[in-house]
């Protein structure tokens, strides 16, 4: 109830003062449940892509510092957020969201680069679906990164591509892990591209760098 409600009313709201946002290919999204992938490149990205799929719900992994405040973390986990020790993550950081993606109709949301500041891709994200048996569904966004940028009414794009699929009899060895990071990195280069061959991102953490979008 608290998740349609809240994205709901985020989706609104940010309609109002943004602008309608230009959804590209959601048509490419598979039926059932999948792990939406996505280079991470504002803290709320992924809010703007779970009110573009809605009534599809989905799941997300944050650090579970985020957690210690009590009134953080009960809003977390309405909207249907899990804790991962990112110093630690375990097995619970793979066996929660595979057994959400099993038995629930809760799709994953997950950046493979982990955070803002990281161009590296990771492995989390494919093994969770090799081991769920879902897909992976690559996704971009362009448009502001910033809360001033979206009082702006600067222009935000999401462009979704199609499914990668990870064999269960496929071993993901170090080999084959680096083969599904280059489908990942390659998507979101088409995609953006889709969307904008001029666009660039550059991360505004550092001080001398600006975000180009031509």
């Amino acid at each position: 109830m608290w998740y349609s409600f809240l994205f709901t009313v985020g989706q609104f709201l940010l309609r109002i003062v943004n602008g309608p946002m230009n959804v590209m290919h959601k048509n490419r999204l598979p039926k059932g449940n999948y792990v939406l992938i996505a280079p991470h490149r504002s803290w709320f990205d992924m809010i703007l892509i779970a009110t573009v799929i809605r009534p599809k719900q989905l799941c997300f992994m944050a650090k579970k510092e985020l957690f210690k405040n009590p009134m953080l973390g009960w809003f977390l986990r309405h909207v249907n957020v899990f804790s991962v020790d990112r110093a630690n993550p375990g097995i619970s950081a793979i066996k929660i969201p595979v057994k959400a993606l099993r038995k629930t109709n809760l799709s994953l949301m997950m950046f493979p680069s982990g955070t803002r500041h990281s161009k590296k891709l990771k492995g989390g994200a494919a093994l969770i679906a090799q081991l769920a048996g879902v897909p992976l569904v690559p996704v971009v966004y362009q448009g502001p990164l910033t809360l001033k940028e979206v009082f702006k009414r600067q222009k935000v794009s999401i462009n979704f591509g199609n499914p990668i699929y990870i064999s269960k009899a496929e071993k993901l060895d170090n080999n084959n892990q680096k083969l599904v990071e280059k489908q990942m990195q390659t998507a979101f280069d088409q995609l953006d591209n889709e969307v904008n061959p001029n666009y660039v991102y550059v991360d505004e953490s550092k001080p001398h760098n600006k975000k180009t979008s031509k």
